[in-house]
């Protein structure tokens, strides 16, 4: 098969090259799948600059994709010509979705509903899945008031979204004008802009805080945030933090942290389901940014690292 992949970690230009690979076989309750997009995250330039250990000679990069399932494992039934949304794809595996084909789990591909795109199937694993957990860790709820910090990122566009659902008022933070209209789209009620701004004058009384940034924003936590607030952080921009911990504790703020790709089987099977009602519904506002060929794929690492778009970047596999 024909596939993206690297051999050594570096800039994405100097270490992604393109060839021929040998075609997964499915084993035992696996499924062979024929991507045809997958999704570029902030996490896939990361691991191919060296954020994570090499886990073998050769790596086809991304977890996130859309296909359809051309070949069953053992013990998988009735799921040929299926179409699917792919999670985990290259997490703690060789072999992602930048190629033609990806072998996982039958489980890792759930069914992607027909109202929606094979793109917007690309934009489920990592953004859609992170913005929901967070959501339901923060326990986001009607009457609530929420801060999505970010709220241009990916997970953070789709965080408004999941907590205006759940009948929440949302406040978010941008950098200018164009992210502000972006996230306004996106349902949130309040925008402060953090460079212009003193947030921590703008907003009291928080119940909750969808965090993509623990390391800078926690020291504004005693100004922003209500008794008893939950905080859910699935982002930090450095290994350690300090947070104002006296007052956090005198206050019985709940703080919540979460990596996408290791939350519970429950969570998981429950976070599906929900996905996959909202995209049989059309619920959820997807914003593709760019479109390109898988060829493409390193200039589409340095478009994502460089922070140049306003959505996601899809990558199309080949016909």
């Amino acid at each position: 098969m024909f596939a993206a992949f690297y051999t050594k970690n570096g800039p994405a230009h100097d270490v992604l090259q393109f060839g021929e690979v040998a075609t997964p076989e499915p084993g035992p309750g696996e499924v062979r799948v024929r991507i045809r997009t997958s999704g570029v995250n902030p996490s896939d330039w990361k691991a191919r600059s060296g954020s994570r250990p090499m886990i073998a000679p050769l790596i086809v990069p991304h977890s996130d994709g859309a296909g359809e399932i051309e070949k069953l494992g053992a013990g998988v039934d009735r799921r040929i010509g299926e179409r699917v949304w792919i999670w985990n794809g290259q997490w703690k595996r060789a072999f992602g979705t930048a190629a033609e084909f990806i072998v996982v789990p039958s489980a890792q591909a759930p069914r992607l509903p027909e109202a929606a795109g094979f793109d917007a199937g690309a934009c489920l694993g990592i953004p859609v899945f992170t913005a929901l957990q967070a959501v339901r860790l923060a326990r986001v709820e009607r009457g609530s008031t929420v801060l999505v910090v970010g709220g241009a990122g990916s997970v953070a566009h789709y965080a408004i979204q999941l907590a205006k659902m759940r009948g929440a008022r949302v406040i978010t933070t941008v950098s200018n004008d164009v992210k502000a209209a972006h996230a306004r789209a996106a349902g949130a009620d309040e925008i402060v802009n953090y460079r212009t701004e003193d947030v921590g004058a703008r907003i009291k009384g928080v119940d909750a805080v969808i965090e993509m940034d623990l390391n800078n924003d926690a020291k504004l936590y005693p100004s922003i945030l209500a008794p008893h607030a939950t905080i859910a952080v699935y982002g930090m921009s450095s290994g350690e933090s300090m947070i104002p911990s006296s007052w956090m504790m005198q206050n019985s703020i709940d703080l919540r942290l979460f990596l996408i790709y290791e939350i519970s089987e429950d969570d998981r099977a429950s976070g599906i389901a929900e996905i996959n009602c909202l995209l049989e519904e059309n619920r959820l506002i997807h914003t593709i940014a760019r479109r390109m060929p898988l060829e493409e794929i390193a200039e589409a690492h340095d478009i994502v690292e460089r922070g140049e778009v306003i959505g996601n970047v899809v990558l199309e596999g080949k016909s």
